[in-house]
């Protein structure tokens, strides 16, 4: 099996430290891992800004860098889904082989266990993208049982310590374009999930999109920077300790 690594444009400028450990974890695994110099953006920027046709060729360089592979991961939820729906919309058959990271460990590999430790007390945010798009978890208005691909990712690793939550799945506010235009609404939204997470005594607040993570970040940094951010990939690939963030 070889995969194609997708790096999003907003990790590979600002995070990739998250891009890193995808791939390090992907290839301790086992797998053939590949990352293509190009495209580095799926288009999605634009798409929510109403310039859909803007992104359309971030979509064609997309499927002809990525064709030769039998699948292709991405450490970020809200580009995967942006990329599905658009190939799905040409009725590209490579729309089924583009995958966020917990749902390619989770449902196509089958990870059974993971030989990581993280002596951390994590608060999970299920971001909306992954939640009600990717189906990565069960969203609290459907009537069906719980259930969260990321979580039971997290349970494998020792020794880390899945924080309750009262709002499990509740909205940061970031929403790309709408923590600019709506910035009060998106900031308050924000507050309010960091405030449960602070709470309910996390360490650590991870996700499976660091775009999610890069607005509670921000807002943590101003109102309790004890508390950190890390993307799920960090903490999945061996990260250890929060000295690097300090």
């Amino acid at each position: 099996m070889t995969l194609g690594l997708f790096i999003p444009c907003y990790i590979d400028q600002l995070y990739p430290q998250v891009g890193k450990a995808t791939w390090k974890l992907l290839t301790e695994l086992g797998y053939q891992v590949a990352v293509p110099e190009r495209p580095s953006c799926c288009g999605q920027p634009m798409a929510n800004s109403g310039y859909a046709h803007l992104g359309a060729g971030c979509v064609t360089d997309f499927a002809l860098e990525y064709a030769r592979f039998d699948h292709i991961v991405s450490p970020s939820g809200s580009c995967v889904l942006h990329l599905k729906e658009r190939l799905e919309a040409q009725h590209s058959p490579l729309a089924h082989r583009v995958h966020e990271l917990c749902e390619f460990l989770h449902d196509i590999v089958q990870v059974k266990s993971l030989p990581t430790r993280f002596p951390h007390r994590v608060g999970l945010h299920q971001s909306c993208h992954g939640l009600r798009g990717l189906g990565l978890g069960r969203a609290s208005e459907c009537i069906v049982p719980a259930f969260s691909k990321p979580a039971q990712l997290l349970q494998m690793v020792s020794e880390l310590e899945l924080v309750p939550l009262d709002r499990c799945d509740e909205c940061c506010g970031f929403g790309g374009t709408f923590s600019v235009f709506e910035s009060d609404v998106s900031t308050s939204m924000g507050r309010d999930r960091i405030h449960d997470h602070i709470r309910n005594g996390a360490e650590v607040i991870t996700s499976a999109d660091m775009s999610c993570l890069m607005h509670l970040g921000g807002l943590l940094a101003r109102e309790a920077p004890q508390v950190k951010v890390m993307h799920i990939a960090e903490i999945l690939a061996g990260t250890e300790c929060l000295s690097h963030l300090s």
